[in-house]
């Protein structure tokens, strides 16, 4: 496959009252024409702002202090924000959290829909509008000469996520980022969608990086998973890897925290603690103190990547006697 997106050794910090953090820590990843990688992790653990990095969209305390993201053999890190705005909806599209707040209010489905038309093509007024109605139609939104006129808060929360996905969709881009896509959805609705994005995946022919912590959703779209704790990545894989041989304890704890159909007697398993603070310093391993099997080795020293298959890695010192390691320095899956 053709290799669309390559992060390498991505920082990218915040300054703040207390000083600079790191909300991203040396993070590595790829993502191939006609495939999904999700990224998955708890809230907090640097999921979204490894997408905002990558679309030049952090705030205005927020840089990326090191690394390399490589677009189409296009180095973004070094673009102006001007040349960032040309990619932006175009190249690379990115379907934002909370369909409910992310459209303006006081402007029309139609005028949101048709401006990155006008931005990045030589459409006419007419052909955008008659552009925007196909997309609106294409994401399934019924009567789309009408809903073209209306403003979001006449649509539901489900509609107004596909004017979403209509959006980011405008101009057939190669890339398409979802954070959170079913977020606030209802469990039909949320099926929906993803059948949707993956019959537009397809048809599109993208690459897509769909950002979630419901391992539901996972199951469901995913080809590889990269799972990040506290800013940084610590296992990569295949979906049938990661959900059939999960490697790092994080991993297998947020698996066991999937409620069971199977089972309603069984309870439900939680991670004990909460991640740490951004400028909170531990030593080793950044999830030693919520796991289980922890050891003196792990309080002391940050596990490399053990690459446990080919396309199977995990830093964890579990692995250290399993198999060779992988650069400890990258977190980069291998193809």
């Amino acid at each position: 496959m053709t290799q669309l997106l390559n992060v390498q050794n991505l920082v990218t910090s915040f300054r703040t009252s207390s000083g600079k953090v790191q909300a991203v820590r040396d993070i590595s990843f790829s993502v191939s024409r006609g495939e999904t990688l999700c990224i998955v992790g708890e809230s907090g653990c640097g999921k979204s702002i490894t997408s905002l990095s990558v679309m030049g969209l952090l705030p205005n305390n927020g840089e990326i202090t090191s690394g390399s993201i490589q677009f189409n053999e296009q180095e973004l890190t070094i673009k102006s924000e001007e040349q960032l705005r040309r990619i932006r909806g175009n190249e690379i599209s990115m379907i934002f959290q909370e369909p409910m707040t992310a459209l303006n209010p006081v402007f029309t489905i139609g005028f949101q829909l048709m401006e990155p038309l006008k931005i990045h093509t030589n459409l006419s007024s007419a052909q955008a509008k008659e552009k925007a109605v196909h997309l609106l139609d294409q994401v399934g939104i019924p009567d789309p000469g009408k809903k073209i006129s209306q403003y979001p808060h006449e649509l539901s929360g489900g509609m107004r996520q596909r004017v979403m996905i209509a959006m980011a969709l405008a101009c057939s881009p190669s890339l398409l980022i979802a954070d959170e896509p079913t977020t606030a959805l209802d469990v039909t609705i949320q099926a929906q969608i993803l059948e949707l994005l993956d019959d537009l995946k397809n048809e599109y022919g993208m690459g897509m990086v769909m950002v979630t912590h419901d391992m539901g959703v996972v199951a469901e779209v995913a080809d590889r998973i990269m799972v990040m704790y506290a800013g940084k990545v610590v296992e990569t894989g295949t979906v049938e890897e990661i959900f059939n041989n999960p490697s790092h304890p994080y991993t297998r704890g947020l698996l066991a925290s999937v409620p069971d159909i199977d089972d309603t007697s069984q309870k439900l398993k939680a991670i004990p603690g909460s991640l740490p603070g951004l400028n909170e310093v531990i030593p080793g391993c950044r999830f030693h103190p919520r796991c289980e099997f922890a050891t003196e080795k792990c309080i002391q020293d940050e596990p490399p990547n053990f690459k446990i298959t080919s396309n199977h890695q995990s830093k964890c010192w579990l692995e250290q006697n399993k198999e060779v390691t992988v650069n400890a320095n990258t977190d980069k899956t291998s193809h």
